[in-house]
């Protein structure tokens, strides 16, 4: 078992495939949260200007 763990230690192939993932997820969750931020004060804004069109 223990030189399994070294194996895959050793085996830098994968990485950089966890890596992309890595970074995809963190950029995704912060895509997201800003959306919803802006999205929400957009919402506001858009609602506020349309009330004072009428």
């Amino acid at each position: 078992m223990a030189d399994l763990a070294k194996v895959l230690c050793r085996n830098e192939e994968g990485q950089d495939i966890a890596e992309y993932a890595v970074m995809l997820a963190v950029i995704l969750v912060i895509v997201i949260g800003t959306v919803r931020l802006i999205g929400g004060n957009a919402n506001n804004v858009f609602s506020s200007v349309a009330s004072q069109i009428q």
